[in-house]
């Protein structure tokens, strides 16, 4: 249960402003009506935070107990370093009509973006990596339904800052965990 608690509320901190939610946003409030859009981004969603932790699950048994924490604090400092330094893209003055293209974009953006690299990095250390994978899945999801259900309040807000603000958490929890293992 730690494991998806961890999971959910850091990846919906790490979420909060990243591209996927503000494009949904952004599609939200200029195409109203389209719930085949968030379906498609709450599978997406779900999908990466999957990958992310069958990732963590291959990727853990390989490493001993060091190699697993440096492992994960490394994926951790590539997690904050995007909340950091990453910017969203700006949004589309024309959002596409094609569904197929926008699960595709979506899909790519989810995949690389640093709640997927903190989920990856939260399962690599965890004890339960699937009770993890759920947690990520479900505030992945919770992230781009907040995206839908925001709309122009969310796009309204700048989170330029506390994306900078959290990722400079992470980067902090990294070097920690990394100064931990190193003795």
């Amino acid at each position: 249960m730690t494991g998806f608690l961890v999971a959910l509320i850091a990846v919906l901190i790490a979420g909060m402003g990243a591209r996927d939610q503000l494009l949904v946003a952004a599609i939200a409030v200029r195409q109203p009506g389209r719930g085949l859009i968030l379906v498609a981004a709450l599978v997406s969603a779900v999908t990466t935070a999957m990958v992310a932790a069958w990732l963590a699950l291959k990727t853990a048994p390989q490493l001993t107990g060091d190699a697993r924490s440096m492992f994960a604090a490394l994926a951790l400092a590539v997690a904050a370093i995007e909340l950091v330094l990453v910017r969203p893209a700006r949004l589309p003055t024309e959002p596409t009509q094609s569904l197929g293209a926008f699960a595709l974009v979506m899909f790519a953006q989810q995949l690389t973006d640093a709640s997927r690299f903190l989920l990856f990095a939260i399962a690599v250390a965890s004890a339960t990596p699937l009770s993890t994978a759920w947690g990520g899945a479900g505030g992945a999801a919770l992230v781009v339904a907040l995206g839908w259900v925001g709309g122009a309040e969310l796009l309204a807000l700048r989170l330029v800052l506390l994306r900078r603000l959290v990722g400079s958490i992470f980067l902090a929890l990294a070097l920690w965990m990394s100064w931990k293992v190193r003795g």
